[in-house]
């Protein structure tokens, strides 16, 4: 096993001086066959701000599809999770067909596109309790630590990253650490951590100042953003697209349109760079953050016209983007041109149209896309119901939104916590003390609450409600539910709902501030800079 006993998730070390670390952890590495690891061949990379950058690691793409689809149909389609992915192993193997490392790996990468890390980082265990089968690279152990970051913490994946042996830690696994941190907006960790890269000569291409530049973006600081774009000019590391495209974005998210299409002049004439979809999809996101729509819907034909192959994802853009334009007819003829291409359009096709018809104001669109959504549905994805649900409560229809909530379970559907926090949100607007937090209670309890944190807006809102009634107890249960699942480990958090230090310690006295900011809400357009991995 690779992963940490409990005990170690509160340790805390610096990785700035990971080389002089020489304390035996209590946890193993197994014994693989190591592989001689290749020097780094520049290779075509597709990443993305919330999830890990490819630093070189093997997609083990080229080879027939029929067992390993198999195998990732059957630990995707588990009835029952917690069985974890070595159940559906075992039983495989079990049934006479030996599995290859290939094999393993090409379900793993599917598990981590479909963000299935908790069931990704299963078969890598799995592979890890039989050593002397799978041979493991540094591509594997940059990989799983990118799957214990997400699913176990940062703090766990330091303690993996200073077990593995030198031979390993090369700059894929530093790149995937540096992820982790950026993620988690460590900054100080990953300043510190790519301070090292660099003197280490692991900081000679564009990625790691790209994964960089995307936690200035988060944390708007944007002239760190600049002073990355100028480093890499004076030392000659040539901007690659992503570098240009979160350039124009933080041009743009300063309200700086000169200077966007400055950089986007500067952009066309690298001869090493064809502006893709993605350059016309942030210029038009900007362009519509600074009102200037005719100047978006002109990036937007460009966008179309540069789609190649059969990629749905600019079409969820180009729907979204219309539709924050205020463009209806625009969204339904790309729902119609994405329909005529695509035979079968996913739940996120559907959340995207739904979303755009939602933000148009076009309730009856939206309702009938629904409706067609539920006719064609291969799972039931509360997401989508979440969207017809906030509008009724944006529209103070709050027992529209609770008939519709009633509607999940009667087509075989499972409310989530934003489906829990959407009625409480309306509860609070109706000033139902009892039946929002019910509601929040609900919330937390319910099953995949840990990617899920309640909106600031709405907790507030719930404090300022309570205040108001002088219902200091129905507060202190809300208060005890955020601690409890660490969400007040965020300072900007805790601020936000009107928390101060001080409040947080009143109510908190042996909490500790911990190294695990897990903020999700990073903006759209960061996200759609860099592809998956």
């Amino acid at each position: 096993m690779l992963l940490q006993p409990s005990s170690l998730l509160n340790h805390r070390v610096s990785i700035s001086s990971a080389d002089s670390y020489s304390r035996q952890l209590p946890c193993r590495i197994p014994k693989f066959i190591l592989s001689r690891t290749p020097s780094f061949q520049k290779l075509p990379i597709t990443c993305s701000i919330s999830q890990v950058h490819s630093y070189g690691t093997v997609d083990f793409e080229r080879r027939p599809m029929v067992k390993w689809n198999a195998l990732y149909k059957k630990i995707s389609l588990m009835e029952n999770p917690e069985l974890g992915s070595a159940s559906v192993l075992n039983e495989w193997e079990k049934g006479g067909s030996k599995l290859t490392k290939w094999q393993l790996c090409r379900v793993v990468k599917e598990l981590r596109k479909y963000k299935r890390f908790k069931q990704a980082l299963e078969v890598y265990e799995w592979m890890n309790n039989r050593g002397e089968r799978f041979r493991f690279s540094a591509s594997d152990a940059a990989i799983q630590l990118d799957l214990i970051s997400k699913v176990r913490g940062v703090s766990s994946a330091e303690d993996f990253f200073l077990q593995l042996p030198d031979t390993l830690k090369d700059k894929r696994i530093y790149g995937a650490l540096l992820n982790a941190y950026v993620r988690a907006r460590m900054q100080e960790k990953a300043e510190s951590l790519i301070d090292n890269m660099r003197n280490k000569g692991y900081a000679l291409h564009p990625l790691p100042f790209n994964v960089m530049m995307t936690l200035y973006m988060n944390l708007k600081e944007y002239d760190k953003v600049e002073s990355m774009i100028s480093e890499m000019m004076e030392k000659n590391i040539r901007l690659d697209i992503y570098s240009y495209n979160i350039w124009l974005s933080s041009c743009g998210s300063q309200g700086y349109v000169e200077r966007m299409e400055q950089v986007y002049e500067q952009m066309k004439e690298d001869r090493s760079i064809n502006p893709n979809w993605t350059t016309f999809s942030t210029m038009a996101t900007m362009y519509i953050k600074m009102g200037l729509s005719e100047k978006a819907e002109e990036c937007l034909r460009n966008v179309e016209s540069r789609i190649t192959g059969r990629d749905r994802i600019p079409y969820h853009y180009l729907i979204t983007l219309y539709g924050t334009v205020g463009n209806k007819e625009e969204v339904y003829r790309i729902w119609k041109v994405y329909k005529s291409i695509f035979p079968s359009v996913p739940n996120l096709g559907y959340h995207a149209m739904i979303s755009s018809l939602v933000r148009a104001s076009d309730i009856e669109g939206a309702e009938k896309i629904y409706e067609e959504w539920l006719s064609v549905k291969t799972s039931y994805d509360p997401r989508i119901a979440n969207l017809l649900m906030g509008l009724y409560v944006k529209e103070g229809n709050l027992d529209k939104a609770q008939s519709f909530f009633n509607h999940i379970a009667d087509v075989g559907g499972k409310p989530n916590s934003s489906s829990w926090e959407i009625l409480a949100e309306g509860n609070i607007q109706e000033e139902r003390i009892d039946e929002a937090l019910s509601c929040l209670k609900e919330a937390f309890a319910t099953e995949g609450s840990r990617s899920w944190r309640p909106k600031p807006t709405n907790v507030s809102a719930f404090f300022n409600l309570c205040d108001e009634k002088e219902d200091t107890e129905s507060r202190e249960v809300v208060v005890g539910l955020l601690r409890q699942s660490g969400y007040l480990k965020n300072e900007a958090y805790a601020s936000q709902i009107s928390l101060s230090d001080g409040a947080v310690e009143s109510v908190l006295p042996t909490y500790s501030s911990g190294d695990e900011n897990q903020d999700d809400d990073s903006e759209v357009l960061l996200n759609q800079l860099q592809g998956s991995a």
